[in-house]
């Protein structure tokens, strides 16, 4: 079997997470050679990686580059990995409305592959967990309106927001004030309904408009209405939505429940009465995105509508195995 040279750039939360993919699902890797700001060693995963800096020299006899770091990083190194002729699957915001760059989730729009020009976009986590539920249900029934409301993990803020929830959690426990440093307001025992900037001609959050951006161009439906509100909540990891979706076509649960037990990435979890729906406990470290409450949406005097809950990791379902299948579809294609 070929093997493949895999550089990574980044190795915070995601970073080892990537590695850890790759080693989990035998990914063909030859040489891996990680990169960050700065020279050292760094263990990861219980082996030490010696980490060279990030440079426009740094990407040479590598064939795919996942980058797991700051959008200005990517951006700044884009050019260098294409003239190398590697492939960089970036992680970032930095390309994802990029029209020349794909903006893939493999089980949504794999095809998308085939006219990247050397660059391929990772999608917003909660876009890509929102979308492996999603997506085989637009294929059925042709999704026309979505309301989600995200229900995001303490580390969707990265290490330092993981760290500022179990800081304050003993705080809690011990009786003392609570610290916040990475969040705008304490998160133990609260909900923040604020996540990345406001966009102040409307005042949804760029967090929010990243849902309606990405899905419509994943999706290759430029007119999909989308309305998001994302909270922060006080849960270590994995992230849950709540949707209501609108179909061109009539839809019922049964019908539902059948397409997503078909789908790759999804788990249905949909037995309500036993205590059987999607929690972020059982979705964190799984590679599929649980989904569940499926219901009629009763608002409406159609059949059109349905309400669901779903649930995935963020690091995993959401950023570092979504960039492994990129780069296991770039091989499979034979575009690598």
């Amino acid at each position: 079997m070929k093997k493949y040279n895999i550089g990574l750039v980044g190795v915070g939360a995601v970073g080892s997470e990537m590695i850890k993919v790759l080693k989990e699902r035998n990914f063909p890797c030859g040489k891996v050679q990680v990169f960050a700001s700065r020279e050292r060693d760094e263990k990861i995963l219980g082996e030490t990686y010696h980490v060279l800096p990030a440079t426009e020299d740094s990407f040479a006899g590598l064939d795919i580059v996942l980058f797991a770091g700051k959008t200005d990083v990517a951006i700044r190194l884009k050019d260098a990995v294409v003239k190398a002729g590697a492939k960089m699957i970036d992680n970032s915001r930095a390309f994802r409305q990029d029209p020349d760059v794909p903006l893939v989730v493999p089980q949504v729009n794999a095809e998308d592959l085939d006219w990247n020009k050397g660059v391929i976009a990772n999608p917003n986590c909660t876009t890509a967990i929102m979308l492996e539920a999603v997506a085989p249900l637009h294929r059925a029934k042709r999704l026309r309106r979505l309301i989600a409301s995200t229900y995001q993990a303490a580390s969707g803020a990265g290490a330092p927001g993981l760290a500022e929830l179990e800081e304050q959690m003993r705080e809690h426990v011990e009786g003392r004030q609570p610290t916040v440093k990475a969040f705008q307001h304490q998160l133990v025992g609260n909900l923040i309904p604020h996540i990345d900037k406001f966009d102040e001609t409307n005042w949804y959050t760029l967090e929010e408009l990243k849902m309606r951006n990405e899905a419509r161009k994943m999706l290759h439906a430029p007119e999909l209405m989308v309305s998001c509100t994302s909270v922060r909540v006080p849960i270590a990891r994995a992230h849950s939505e709540s949707l209501n979706l609108e179909f061109e076509e009539d839809v019922t649960p049964e019908e539902a429940r059948e397409i997503l037990r078909g789908a790759e990435g999804v788990k249905l979890v949909d037995d309500p009465l036993n205590g059987g729906y999607p929690m972020p406990l059982d979705a964190t470290d799984k590679y599929d995105v649980l989904a569940g409450r499926i219901r009629q949406d009763i608002s409406r005097n159609d059949r059109k509508g349905l309400d669901m809950f779903v649930s995935g990791d963020q690091l995993l379902r959401g950023a570092a195995l979504n960039a492994v299948e990129i780069a296991e579809h770039l091989v499979k294609r034979g575009l690598v």
